[in-house]
């Protein structure tokens, strides 16, 4: 897959066109090599998938911002920040997760990720998603299937006969898509795992998909940096939606509240 220069014009330009970018080379060869290793040891305490759609041979990491600091900086990248700026606007994390799709997995069902959300197609973007790539993403073991130009359809759904372009990229990569791209993670006909992580935000007068309040104990918000603890919830969405006892909730959590 072709890659585009990472400057937030460029992305933001392929993202309107497309609907989906790759930046090469966001995450370095040892920060990949860390975080690979880091996700590796929780999944192997993970089940695979409960659901058809999370995938029987496919294993994911919830709570991702409570057990690993591998994604800290890659959730408040530069680039990334800027992106969502010009795609979203005010927005929140809401539902990062390690993904990794074992041999033998088959194709995901295709999706897009805002029809979570009861919106009339077509609508202003709500849900921008990155994906990170830990392992070489090809089309064999798994790449993102993706339906190029669909973040403008309205009322059209995906046949089987529908065609899909696979997100190859190396380990490193990150690939952005909008919320309202049809999409589904490829089958894996290989003998290895593909490892991945998705940090997906949405517009922050909408409910994010994990709720992180609960999910990332308040011990270790307070030691994350400020713009993080804003993007797992503790932010005030202008004028004022979403504070506590009448106060910014980042104060809640400055005075050691629960």
């Amino acid at each position: 897959m072709d890659p585009v220069p990472a400057s937030v014009g460029e992305v933001v330009a392929a993202l309107d066109r497309r609907g989906f970018a790759v930046v090469e080379g966001l995450m370095a060869p040892d920060e990949v090599a860390a975080a690979r290793a880091d996700l590796r040891g929780l999944l192997a305490a993970v089940p695979c998938g409960r659901t058809p759609f999370e995938g029987a041979r496919t294993r994911r990491v919830y709570a991702l911002f409570a057990k690993t600091r591998a994604f800290d900086a890659a959730a408040v990248h530069p680039l990334v920040l800027g992106v969502l700026d010009a795609v979203l606007g005010h927005c929140q994390l809401s539902a990062p997760t390690g993904i990794e799709i074992g041999p033998g997995e088959l194709a995901q069902v295709l999706h897009h990720d805002d029809g979570i959300y009861p919106l009339p197609r077509p609508h202003d973007e709500v849900v921008l998603n990155t994906m990170w790539a830990l392992d070489d993403f090809t089309a064999d073991n798994g790449a993102t299937r993706i339906v190029a130009g669909s973040h403008r359809w309205t009322d059209e759904v995906p046949s089987p006969t529908t065609p899909t372009v696979p997100a190859t990229m190396a380990a490193g990569s990150v690939l952005f898509y909008l919320g309202s791209l049809w999409h589904g993670g490829g089958a894996n006909d290989t003998d290895r795992p593909r490892l991945g992580v998705v940090l997906e935000y949405v517009a922050s007068w909408l409910r994010p998909q994990e709720n992180h309040v609960l999910a990332v104990p308040p011990a270790t918000v307070r030691r994350l940096e400020p713009r993080l603890q804003e993007l797992l919830g503790y932010n005030i969405r202008p004028p004022f939606t979403g504070y506590v006892d009448g106060r910014h909730p980042r104060r809640v959590l400055e005075a050691g509240g629960p």
